[in-house]
């Protein structure tokens, strides 16, 4: 059944109840009230239809057939509902400011009042019902037990596929816009929409056609500007523009395959395999070996929100608030899935869940996030990278809340080849710097062989150092330039040699690593010949290939 369809069926089972109050939070008015239209006057839904009335401080009581100009008072409106005696929903707009915020106190006049109008809705002849609609959620204590919140949830899939069907017809008609989309195309594109509202969603696709005069597939980066405003509100998450792409990156092809592999998962034709949407992945390994960079990538990929969860900004002095930080991040991120939830250095955020410092708050926190991780329904790819892995929970590590464990390490040969290319390919593009200095096979290999035990990160600051010195002499670049970095460098892999090996015997066994077994074949050649083998050469993680 058609999910709307059951949302109806559910309200109208409230009414046909005699639940006295409704409460509807939402920005989305003119929905919401067609939704409720669409129920009031419906004969199989519910048995007695019933007029809908509405009510707002500007101009008091209105509805289809009548306009009553003195009940612009709460109190005159709720008298007149208590007098109303034909079947009818009454909605009140932005009652809430009536129960108290933001340190002001409730009306307790009205409250009373509204305490009084329950026994004349129970137990009147005729059904009726008050349906509050605000864009905030917020109840009385005197009321909690008498008020049942009804989740009025932004637009399904279809709703919004229908809404830019409709407008595409119209632009046809006209013949103003250039429009030529496969069904693929249009899921690809109403899919990047969900998350907004109609009115959101109607707005950037208009937004699109008039840029360039024509809607295609590519329109969903305007999709993704509009989805940034609602990130930009909540001052927790952080929406991440970016431009890195996956040939941006050297090496980690396994992890990369597998990547691929699940691009578009979130789709409607991934469900005729009856594939569910991936929960995530949690990326460790060596610092600087490219687990930020490759995180970031997977927007450009996927084509999703990349959103940022900073921990620390979770955490807040008031009690309970860091509690609802969480809540309110989460939900952000469900509002615009699919979408991509990024947690750099996730050990750093969770390192005190044991202490007991901060009242337990850390550990209400961690345990709410891995609930969430457990149970999520709505596609939020959580990428996680963590530095020190062995410092985290063993309930973060079991399978359910990712779907796999990858573990970076030292590129090998054939990776730092590929990331000498990606660096000096996007660095050197005068030809008064790139002289006679040839991105060469030979050249590549050279400087690989002389850069063995360097990250990723350390490469790239070869490539710049290199080119300083050029600048520096106002010359054209020279192999030798790199070569005399490179000889003056020392890497990661000698002052941090103890902790890496730690590193590499925990992934041994619990990680899958990031580079395929083709690129870690000359590792396994020279393991019993070469008596350094254990810190320059020696690979973490199970040989799983993608």
């Amino acid at each position: 059944m058609d999910k709307n369809l059951n949302r109806k069926k559910l309200m109208a089972d409230l009414f046909k109840a005699r639940f006295p109050f409704l409460y509807l939070s939402t920005w989305e008015e003119d929905r919401a009230l067609e939704f409720i239209r669409s129920i009031a006057s419906n004969h199989e839904l519910i048995k007695t239809p019933r007029k809908l009335i509405t009510w707002k401080v500007t101009n008091g009581i209105s509805g289809d057939d009548l306009s009553i100009t003195d009940t612009k008072s709460p109190l005159r409106a709720l008298e007149y509902i208590e007098k109303f005696q034909d079947p009818a929903i009454f909605i009140l707009h932005d009652f809430h400011v009536y129960f108290g915020n933001q340190g002001q106190l409730p009306d307790y006049q009205i409250i009373r009042k509204l305490r009084d109008l329950l026994s004349n809705l129970k137990q009147s002849q005729n059904p009726k019902n008050v349906v509050f609609l605000s864009p905030i959620l917020k109840l009385p204590l005197e009321l909690e037990k008498d008020i049942t919140i009804f989740d009025f949830n932004l637009p399904t899939f279809k709703e919004i596929k229908n809404s830019l069907e409709e407008m595409i017809a119209v632009n046809k008609q006209r013949g103003r816009i250039e429009i030529n989309m496969s069904d693929e195309e249009i899921e690809k594109l109403v899919k990047a929409a969900l998350g907004l509202t109609l009115s959101e969603a109607e707005n950037a696709f208009a937004r699109a056609m008039v840029e360039d005069g024509k809607l295609s597939v590519d329109d969903v980066e305007v999709i993704l500007e509009e989805k940034e405003q609602i990130i930009k509100k909540t001052g927790i998450l952080e929406f991440v523009n970016n431009e890195l792409n996956m040939e941006d990156i050297g090496g980690l092809e396994n992890l990369k395959r597998w990547l691929r592999k699940r691009n578009k998962s979130w789709l409607e034709s991934a469900q005729l395999y009856g594939l569910p949407s991936p929960k995530g992945v949690l990326i460790t390994g060596v610092p600087g070996c490219g687990k930020s960079l490759i995180s970031k990538s997977i927007s450009e990929m996927w084509q999703l929100p990349l959103l940022r969860l900073d921990i620390g900004k979770i955490f807040s002095g008031i009690v309970g608030s860091s509690e609802e930080n969480m809540r309110k991040a989460i939900q952000t991120a469900e509002a615009i899935a699919p979408s991509i939830l990024w947690i750099d250095e996730i050990e750093k955020g969770f390192s005190g869940i044991n202490s007991t410092g901060d009242g337990g708050t850390s550990s209400r926190i961690f345990g709410q996030f891995l609930t969430w991780m457990q149970e999520k329904e709505k596609p939020v790819f959580v990428i996680a990278t963590a530095n020190n892995i062995s410092s985290l929970p063993p309930e973060m590590l079991r399978k359910g809340r990712f779907d796999e464990i990858f573990f970076v390490d030292l590129p090998t040969h054939r990776e730092r080849i590929d990331i000498f290319r990606v660096h000096l390919k996007k660095r050197l593009k005068a030809q008064e710097v790139i002289g006679e200095f040839d991105i060469s096979d030979y050249n590549l290999e050279y400087l690989a062989e002389l850069t063995e035990g360097f990250v990723g990160a350390e490469i790239e600051q070869v490539v710049i150092n290199g080119l300083f010195e050029a600048y520096y002499e106002d010359r054209s670049v020279r192999l030798s330039d790199f070569e005399k970095v490179c000889k003056q460098f020392i890497p990661l892999s000698v002052t941090q040699a103890e902790q890496i090996k730690k590193v590499r015997e925990w992934a041994n066994v619990r990680a899958v690593t990031a580079t395929p077994r083709e690129d870690r074949k000359e590792y396994f050649e020279n393991a019993d010949s070469d008596p350094e083998f254990d810190i320059k050469a020696s690979r973490g993680g199970r040989t799983i290939d993608f």
